[in-house]
């Protein structure tokens, strides 16, 4: 009997998209939901964005290109590296991806052995366990804890790296809780990253996401530029996410298996999507800082009116647009909690759980929507509160 290769049994799906679809299920029955579980921001690309990919199409740009992506484009990114990151990387060293998606599955793939250990952050975008696990290799998670204010712990990562020990996946902000990695956290990473000669897996899709302060990467410290790879793109900080532009910012050595990669794979990239990126890196019309203003004030009020809802307990986040709830006071598990607000109320949102089991008594809600949608729910949230309440008084 022929069947499904075995790596697929220990890969595992989003919850996001899994919840997602229950909540259009529920709008084909006619029913208002308040989508908050999806990470897409509410906004388009700016005009000249729209405008660029419109030209490039009229002017034929649609063929195979560079398989590493367009010279102009990863010329770009090191401009645009250098300009909000003060990264001084080689576009030689820059692989453009079909999404970041696409670019950490590569460059996990590129850089792991069946049996290497992957340590990263639980609770992590769900992919980092899963793309490990299809790869042979294993997942060591590192809690991100309340107590610590979702830092990483270096005493905790100490102690769990071996012999076997070969990446360290950091991402900050982080999703979901919305944590900046202080700079004395991330050089004492750094520090054991050279100590024990691993590569760091640097997720930066949020870094331009930030509510104060100046974001550092992991490419800055010392030892890292031969050790680093940075996974960046165009969906949060563009608002591109239905474009599927994600890029690797690698090592030298590691650059050209990347290309190799995409020889194997997708071939290149749409050219005429990335004729529009380089569009959106210059921002001429300053659409980026614009929309990270207008979450830094969704953030503030959406925070608030959470923090009013009976049993919830929400630190604001120090960047991306997540609102990340602990509902142990509500005396319900988050599922329940989740469904409740579902079924009842018509706002989606995700179980913490969906993010690693150090998120099982937290949920997740996204604030990148409107303000009057983020009111609204606020208010539908505090209305069927009252099914938790009960609980408690029963109990």
């Amino acid at each position: 009997m022929r069947s499904i290769a075995s790596r697929m049994s220990v890969m595992s799906g989003e919850g996001a998209l899994s919840v997602f679809a229950r909540a259009k299920e529920l709008e084909a029955q006619g029913r208002s939901i308040i989508h908050l579980e999806l990470g897409e921001p509410d906004f388009h690309p700016g005009s000249s964005v729209v405008e660029s990919v419109t030209k490039a199409l009229a002017e034929g740009k649609d063929r195979y290109c560079a398989v590493a992506g367009l010279p102009a484009l990863r010329e770009e990114i090191a401009h645009y590296l250098q300009r909000t990151r003060n990264l001084d990387v080689s576009a030689a060293n820059v692989v453009i991806a079909p999404g970041c998606k696409a670019a950490l599955f590569f460059a996990m793939m590129v850089l792991l052995e069946p049996g290497d250990e992957v340590l990263y952050p639980d609770p992590g975008f769900p992919g980092y366990p899963s793309i490990t696990l299809g790869l042979g290799a294993v997942p060591v998670p590192f809690e991100l804890s309340s107590r610590n204010h979702f830092q990483p712990d270096l005493t905790e990562i100490t102690a769990k790296i071996t012999r076997r020990a070969r990446m360290l996946i950091t991402n900050s902000p982080g999703n979901p809780t919305g944590t900046v990695y202080t700079d004395a956290v991330q050089r004492g990473l750094a520090e054991l990253a050279v100590k024990h000669d691993l590569w760091v897996l640097s997720d930066e899709i949020y870094a331009r996401i930030i509510y104060g302060g100046e974001y550092l990467s992991m490419l800055s410290y010392s030892g890292m530029k031969e050790r680093t790879l940075i996974i960046d793109g165009f969906s949060k900080s563009f608002a591109m996410t239905g474009w599927r532009l994600g890029y690797t910012v690698a090592p030298p050595e590691v650059a050209p298996a990347l290309a190799l990669m995409a020889i194997n794979t997708y071939t290149c990239v749409a050219e005429f999507t990335q004729y529009a990126a380089i569009d959106a890196l210059r921002d001429r019309e300053g659409t980026t800082p614009r929309m990270v203003a207008e979450f830094a004030r969704r953030r503030e009020q959406f925070v608030h009116d959470l923090n009013k809802s009976p049993g919830f307990r929400c630190e604001p986040p120090e960047g991306a647009f997540y609102a990340w709830v602990d509902i142990r006071g509500t005396g319900s598990s988050a599922e329940e909690v989740c469904r409740i607000l579902l079924d009842d109320a018509g706002v989606a949102a995700i179980p913490g759980a969906a993010f690693g089991p150090s998120g099982k008594h937290f949920v997740r809600f996204s604030f990148a929507s409107s303000v009057e949608n983020l009111r609204e729910a606020a208010a539908r949230i505090m209305k069927v509160s009252a099914a938790w309440q009960r609980t408690l008084v029963a109990t």
